[in-house]
């Protein structure tokens, strides 16, 4: 028979497996994902300008039940080699430029894989994060304005037009805040959602901690 010191350790074991489950559960709601893509950057094409008085505004759709999103990343063209944007006044809203507004913040950007575009202009990928904005589905707008180069340069959204776009509702719509309507831009939308598949749902993770108690205090019995 084994001993009561032998069980107690099994049942140890068990309540760190399912503390671990838990664990492993609440990091993958948490994991940080495409929410929405509008495409990869072109660099080739076009691109609008975010500051000296600019502004450019893009929509997005989200179908999942709930989304949180904490981080952006988008293409940037930049006036020269040395150039590097700093932050942006980033603002999501029901609306182009407007409505209601459920963020608006400035946000700091770490720009990485610089080429060059075929105009001779560095061409970058922009990303960054901001507290969690907790949205339902439907189709909001992203605006961008404000940027800041380290130098006081100008810097410009890349425009994709959508193309190679992976998510519902994509392309984008857009508006320029001087000439209006205009093709969409590069960026994806980063965060987390209800509707992932790999998370298990809390009635499982309820089950499968019911059935570790369970065998806890059935071993507990039988020491």
């Amino acid at each position: 028979m084994m001993s009561w010191e032998g069980y107690d350790m099994r049942a140890r074991i068990m309540a760190s497996i399912f503390t671990l489950v838990l664990v492993l559960a609440a990091s993958s709601a948490s994991a940080q994902s495409d929410l929405y893509n509008n495409g990869p950057i072109n660099g080739d094409y076009d691109a609008w300008t975010i500051n000296e008085g600019f502004a450019v505004s893009d929509s997005f759709t989200l179908t999942a039940g709930s989304s949180s999103l904490n981080g952006l990343s988008f293409g940037a063209w930049l006036a020269q080699p040395g150039d590097v944007l700093e932050s942006v006044d980033v603002s999501i809203t029901s609306s182009e430029f407007g409505g209601t507004t459920y963020f608006d913040q400035t946000v700091s950007f770490t720009q990485t894989n610089c080429q060059t575009g075929s105009f001779g202009l560095p061409v970058c990928t922009e990303t960054g994060s901001f507290p969690v904005v907790q949205l339902g589905p439907g189709t909001y707008w992203l605006n961008l304005q404000n940027a800041v180069v380290n130098n006081g340069d100008p810097v410009y959204w890349d425009e994709n037009s959508g193309a190679g776009c992976t998510s519902p509702g994509c392309p984008s719509l857009a508006s320029e805040s001087s000439v209006g309507s205009i093709p969409s831009e590069s960026f994806t939308i980063l965060g987390s959602s209800s509707s992932g598949g790999s998370t298990p749902e809390p009635g499982s993770l309820l089950l499968f901690g019911s059935g570790i108690v369970g065998v806890t205090g059935w071993l507990r019995r039988r020491a």
